[in-house]
């Protein structure tokens, strides 16, 4: 199975931590990995298909402090589609001026959904097959930039289709928001003040949340499985979206 990491904040933060408790999961998850970081209405996007466990690309990201409110990571396991650059999450597609970044734990069977216009997939993934397909409804959907709230409903129509055809565990974000949905296996944690520290499950490495941080940060983080220890991590429901701004979960 793959392993998703997705981070929202209300103000920009590095995600060395997570993604170091991310990384030491690749031993069984050595397809490639991905991490992309919004700033602002950039993005920097780092792929690699080797495993993040001996890639100098992800010893980068462990090591350099890029600071984002909105970041999206995944560690594949390939189940469809070959090991190859074009085949790693997380991808990229523009849409309403905006970069759209989406990764995905699972497998679908059958999902063949006749793709016109703009979006294509480049490489063989059921992953990315269904990424081109929700943006080219949402696409549809709405002739310009909606509200995070439209774009909310809509994604709850969408979502269900694909996850009729098997997991879908899915991130996705524009830099405006972060969109969780889960099929099958997903956790999200939201650290705010009073911060304490935390522990990496997979790792023995600590950090002092409380140090690092203001009274005012607040930071939501997604993964496939709780990353650390003494954190109050919460398991979604199978078919449950949420959806996260500056830090917080949003319930409209």
């Amino acid at each position: 199975m793959c392993q998703l990491l997705g981070m929202n904040a209300n103000t920009p933060t590095d995600v060395m931590f997570s993604f170091t408790g991310l990384a030491a999961r690749a031993e069984e998850h050595k397809d490639g990995f991905g991490i992309a970081f919004f700033e602002d209405r950039g993005l920097r996007h780092f792929i690699d298909h080797h495993g993040a466990r001996r890639s100098p690309v992800a010893e980068l990201i462990k090591h350099y402090p890029i600071r984002s409110d909105n970041v999206i990571a995944h560690i594949r396991k390939a189940t469809q589609g070959r090991v190859a650059l074009e085949n790693t999450h997380p991808f990229v597609r523009e849409l309403w001026g905006r970069y759209w970044v989406f990764a995905h734990n699972g497998d679908l069977k059958g999902f063949a959904p006749r793709l016109h216009g703009a979006f294509r997939p480049v490489g063989e993934t059921d992953s990315e097959r269904a990424f081109c397909w929700l943006m080219q409804e949402l696409a549809k959907a709405h002739a310009d930039m909606p509200s995070i709230g439209e774009l909310t409903h809509t994604l709850r129509e969408l979502l269900p289709l694909p996850a009729a055809h098997g997991s879908f565990n899915v991130l996705l974000s524009n830099g405006q928001a972060l969109w969780t949905h889960a099929s099958t296996r997903l956790f999200s944690v939201v650290r705010e003040h009073p911060f304490g520290a935390a522990t990496l499950a997979d790792e023995d490495l600590s950090v002092d949340f409380a140090a690092l941080t203001t009274p005012q940060d607040r930071v939501a983080v997604v993964a496939t499985e709780p990353l650390t220890l003494g954190e109050a991590w919460q398991p979604y429901a199978p078919g449950e979206l949420r959806v996260f701004v500056g830090g917080l979960q949003r319930t409209d």
